[in-house]
């Protein structure tokens, strides 16, 4: 049974409807789409037009959302559907977020039992953003919760304050993609703002129990700049933690910068190094094989706590509360006893 959701919209004086969901404020006269191309106004109401509509269904490891430290080691059902509220033009998922078709109807209950058959420890609303299914993807938070199974949103933030408390409070964890650091970058490239974005992760940090990390997909010569990076990073320690987890995450030629070119190694170090001239603690990179900085340490007595090799954890030294077994520092986040064992290679399943 479907729950009851508030309708995020107002009526103006032109007759059109304005979306209140996010940032985009788009004004609709009757039957047409929002920029996401999933809400749709119908009368006095937009409708989720992709509600069950989902695409994916793939079993994938935590740290491949990314999630460093929301149970390392274990499963997750990783699902989207079509649309987005951003159109960067360096999406690294475009074939789906981009798409105008939907895929199979599935209900939240079926989801989230797929979830419990296939042992998976949590279910990720990922490939395109939750933020514009937020009806549908409140409804499967809410059936998994029934079963114990927990929630994550891969998000880039880029929802109104009227809507975040209503979404946020269903989901365990969020990774939420912080694509630079400037208006210009978010305006040029995403066809966006940078400010709500922020605003969402001091909700997330400062007023919510959702665990929270972030990752930054650096692309040369747009978001890598020593500059743009030193104000990023300082702006974490100062208005999240010192402790959010980063993730740096190496770009690569896709959709509308096909002729950009791929972050290097180098760049992607630099990137730590300033970060940790800022106070970051935990800082990992990503789309490059280098198990030192996929790795997780103590920042008190520096031994490695989790040791990561792709998606395989090698090295395990917590308990279940986190406590580094050398010092009895507390790593942040949460964690089992033992580490999970994933186990399954990426599988598409038939939910």
């Amino acid at each position: 049974m479907i729950t009851p959701h508030p309708q995020f919209s107002v009526k103006k004086p032109d007759g059109r409807l304005q979306c209140t969901l996010c940032p985009r404020f788009c004004n609709l006269a009757d039957q047409q789409r929002g920029l996401c191309f999933v809400r749709k106004r119908e009368g006095d109401a937009i409708e989720l037009t992709t509600y069950g509509r989902s695409s994916g269904f793939v079993i994938d490891p935590i740290e491949k959302k990314p999630l460093n430290h929301f149970y390392p080691g274990s499963s997750v059902l990783s699902f989207g559907t079509a649309g987005c509220n951003l159109s960067c033009k360096f999406c690294q998922n475009w074939d789906m977020s981009k798409s105008r078709e939907m895929d199979i109807l599935q209900s939240p209950e079926s989801i989230a039992q797929a979830a419990d058959t296939h042992g998976c420890h949590s279910v990720a609303f990922t490939y395109n953003d939750p933020v514009i299914f937020y009806e549908y993807a409140v409804d499967t938070a809410i059936a998994c919760h029934e079963l114990d199974i927990k929630t994550i949103g891969v998000t880039a933030g880029y929802i109104n304050e009227i809507a975040r408390e209503g979404f946020f409070r269903h989901l365990d964890a969020v990774n939420v993609d912080l694509k630079g650091f400037s208006e210009s970058f978010y305006h040029r490239l995403c066809a966006g703002s940078l400010q709500p974005v922020l605003e969402t992760l001091e909700y997330l940090v400062q007023e919510s129990s959702v665990w929270t990390e972030i990752t930054t997909l650096l692309i040369p010569g747009e978001n890598d700049s020593d500059q743009e990076l030193d104000e990023m990073t300082g702006w974490i320690a100062q208005h999240l933690s010192p402790e959010t987890p980063l993730h740096f995450s190496a770009f690569h030629p896709d959709y509308k910068l096909m002729t950009h070119p791929a972050t290097t190694h180098t760049s992607l170090l630099k990137a730590k190094r300033i970060a940790v001239t800022n106070g970051l603690k935990y800082i990992y990179l990503g789309n490059v094989h280098d198990p030192e900085n996929a790795s997780t340490r103590c920042p008190v007595c520096t031994k490695q706590l989790i040791g990561r090799v792709g998606y395989t954890i090698t090295e395990w030294h917590l308990d279940e509360r986190g406590f580094c077994d050398s010092c009895g520092h507390t790593l942040p986040g949460s964690f089992e006893a033992s580490p999970g064992t994933w186990g399954n290679q990426y599988r598409r399943i038939l939910v």
